[in-house]
This record gives structure tokens, sequence and C-alpha cells, in this order.
């Protein structure tokens, strides 16, 4: 049995988010993909399996435990079957435990299509101080507002890049706010010229103090924008410079007059090991 190592959405050698990929699971059992995930040592490892609802059935563990789904794996994943000849390009369909998933697979990317945005509260930057100690990187025209095309997490403008990459969270604050608004983190963000925007990814709540790279984060940062700044549907954004390991994402919107009627996410993989257990 092969286990893959690959990076998703990398922008440089050392950049992306990294999952493992085992695509051999004939006999694999519960415990023993879980031994795996653990040996791994990612924050997910993606199992394939054939399904009888869609073209494959995607199982995802973390080190402890299985998850529904997971959007940097999902991306690996897809991107490695191109690569190996297992599929070819064009639309397919991943049956995983949050559902059955559209993907596009194209010649050097993979796109997942996400929920249409749900747009929640919006937070005062009060109750945000807390979390970054000030109140002062904040860009005042955009809201600090809740987000969801997957899971709620708390979208929080910044006035620049460079005060973007200076920021110093306070994580114990974050998992309380967190938990007050029932979401998964905080994604912190900048408007940029030479790309969209550069973003933060904090979910302590999870244990993830920060990500270098989440795809279900920028596919709603894509349609905040769309939303609260300017209406266009492709969009280029970046993550992971603070803990340099540069990311790039894709997030490509359908929007129609006001209204986003579809999210896509992706970009590319790099496999950086393979090996036989």
């Amino acid at each position: 049995m092969k286990i893959y190592r690959l990076s998703a959405f990398p922008k440089s050698p050392q950049g992306g988010n990294k999952a493992g990929v085992v695509l051999d699971t004939q006999g694999l059992t519960d415990q023993m993909m879980q031994t795996i995930a653990h040996t791994v040592g990612y924050s997910e490892t993606a199992f394939v399996f054939p399904s009888t609802q869609a073209d494959f059935n995607v199982r995802f563990f973390t080190p402890l435990e299985e998850v529904d789904l997971c959007g940097h794996a999902t991306i690996a994943t897809f991107n490695l079957l191109r690569d190996k000849g297992i599929i070819s390009l064009g639309i397919y369909h991943q049956e995983t435990k949050a559902g059955i998933l559209r993907l596009d697979v194209q010649e050097k990317q993979v796109f997942m299509e996400q929920n249409t945005p749900v747009f929640g509260e919006t937070i005062s930057a009060d109750e945000l101080k807390p979390c970054f100690q000030n109140n002062d990187f904040l860009d005042q025209t955009l809201p600090i507002q809740i987000v969801s095309t997957a899971l709620r997490e708390i979208f929080v403008p910044v006035k620049s890049v460079e005060l973007l990459h200076q920021l110093n969270p306070d994580f114990d604050a974050i998992v309380a706010l967190s938990k007050q608004y029932h979401v998964i983190g905080v994604h912190a963000f900048a408007l940029a010229l030479d790309v969209d925007a550069y973003g933060r990814n904090f979910a302590p709540i999870l244990g993830i103090d920060e990500e270098s790279a989440t795809g279900t984060s920028n596919g709603a940062l894509a349609s905040y924008l769309a939303h609260h700044k300017t209406r266009k549907e492709n969009w280029i954004l970046r993550q992971g410079y603070a803990m340099n390991q540069p990311s790039e994402i894709i997030a490509k919107l359908d929007i129609t007059q006001a209204t986003i009627n579809a999210v896509w996410v992706g970009g590319s993989a790099r496999i950086l090991e393979e090996e036989d257990d």
C-alpha cells in the first residue's frame, strides 16, 4: 500500500497545506485508517474508496478522529488521481460524510463546489478587541461579519497586508468568541494590489492555532468581498505567508445581478513523497 504525501495550494516549494492520500484502500478497517493518519501526522489524511452513489467515496481522518470533510485534502486527492491517470479532466462527484460534492478537474488545478454563502451576524470592534489586544489594525470601511459557505467563521478586515502579518492573536479569546457565536474561528484579511487579498486563519477551537491554506474560508471570503466590495467572479487569494508556508487559493463565483449562485474553490497540489507502508 502506498501513502502519498502532498501539499495543496502551494505557492512555493515550502508552501501549501499538507495532506496524506491513500488510493489502495482494499481491506482497510477504520482502526487501520486511524493508525495510518496518526503515523502520517498531517491535519488530515484522505482514503479513497469505490462508491455506489458517486465517482469515489472519500473518507478523512485527522491523527485523532474521522471528520466529515476536508477541503485541502480533497484538492490534493483529485490532483493526485489526475496525475496518476486514474481520472481525466472533467466534472466528478465525491461521496463524503458531509454529502455528495461536485469537483471540476482541470489540467493543473482542481475546484471543489461549496455551498452558496450565508451572511450572518456582524460583530462590533469592541467584541473583537480581546482577540488581538487592540483595534488599531481594523479596516473601518468593511464590516466584521460571520459568513459561511460550509463552516461559520468571523471575517475581520485589516488595513494593510503589513498589519495583517503583524497580528498577535490571543487564542483563548478567539476560543471564547468562537463559542459565543458558534463559529469555528477567525479569518483576518487585507486587500492587496498583487492579488485580491491576503489572509490568516485562526481556528484554535479546532486545535488549529493558524492554518496555511483553508479552502472553505477563502470561498466565504470571496463571497464576502463580492457582496461588500467588488461584484466580480474570479478571485486570487493568498494565505500562509506569516507562517512561511506561502499558499494561493483560487475562488470562482457565479453571480447573477446581486445573487451568488455558486462558489467554487480550488488550486494545485504537489506530490512531496510516495512511501510504501
